[in-house]
């Protein structure tokens, strides 16, 4: 149980359910709802977020090199991962087309 005392608990759960109700399927009552169009899906949702993030730290004024670096180094990696991922998913698709096809020709 998420909270000890079961009213919070009570609280909780008929919140989550008004969300399901009301067809919001990710958030929960205790994450931050988000509009749909900021939700990432796919790896490249990701990758295009993480473009306008090293932007815009390229861009801050504020920040020193080295943080920049470190930050931009960090986004790199994430964006290989997502790179990663994308790639992952368009091979497994490829996979699951011709296993279909040749399950479609064979009786």
């Amino acid at each position: 149980m998420p909270y000890s005392d079961p009213e919070r608990a009570r609280d909780y759960f008929r919140e989550y359910r008004r969300l399901r109700r009301g067809g919001d399927a990710r958030s929960t009552p205790c994450s931050t709802r988000l509009p749909s169009e900021f939700r990432l899906e796919t790896a490249g949702d990701v990758i295009a977020l993480l473009e306008n993030q090293v932007e815009t730290v390229l861009e801050d004024e504020k920040a020193g090199a080295l943080e920049k670096a470190r930050c931009i180094g960090y986004l790199a990696s994430v964006s290989l991962k997502a790179i990663e991922c994308g790639n992952l998913a368009a091979r497994l698709e490829a996979l699951e087309a011709v296993l279909k096809s040749r399950n479609g020709r064979q009786p």
